[in-house]
């Protein structure tokens, strides 16, 4: 649900943020799965690669953080289902809600772990 007076710019940034908090737990996952891989014979090396993304994307996530609470919006709950991730967010104290397919979720976490790993030639979201 859209809350009145909301702008498109507010809702990427809303979308951001929830990006960035998934793309942050799927980046804390992959480093603990790699660390207790047994085949690798130097797994820190990887895992410091994905922690190093992961704070690449904690810093963008503070960033977009403070500029939503600027805007007076705040994101109140995350909830997974089988279509997706829907967030919760209240905005000039009205309550509103978006939802993200996994499809999309899949697609745009993807593109943001291959920017904040330093693939070449992809740049990094906000």
């Amino acid at each position: 649900m859209k809350v009145p007076g909301i702008t498109d710019e507010e809702l990427v940034l809303i979308r951001s943020v929830i990006l960035l908090l998934i793309t942050r737990r799927i980046l804390q996952r992959d480093a603990r799965v790699l660390k207790e891989c047994s085949a690798l014979r130097n797994p820190e090396l990887y895992t410091d690669m994905i922690h190093i993304a992961e704070q690449r994307a904690c810093l963008i996530q503070e960033e977009i953080g403070a500029e939503l609470q600027q805007l007076g919006i705040t994101l109140i709950g995350l909830h997974q289902d089988d279509q997706g991730v829907e967030a919760e967010y209240l905005c000039r104290e009205y309550r509103g809600h978006m939802k993200i397919s996994w499809q999309a979720l899949q697609r745009e976490t993807s593109f943001r772990i291959r920017a904040y790993l330093g693939s070449a030639g992809v740049p990094l979201p906000m």
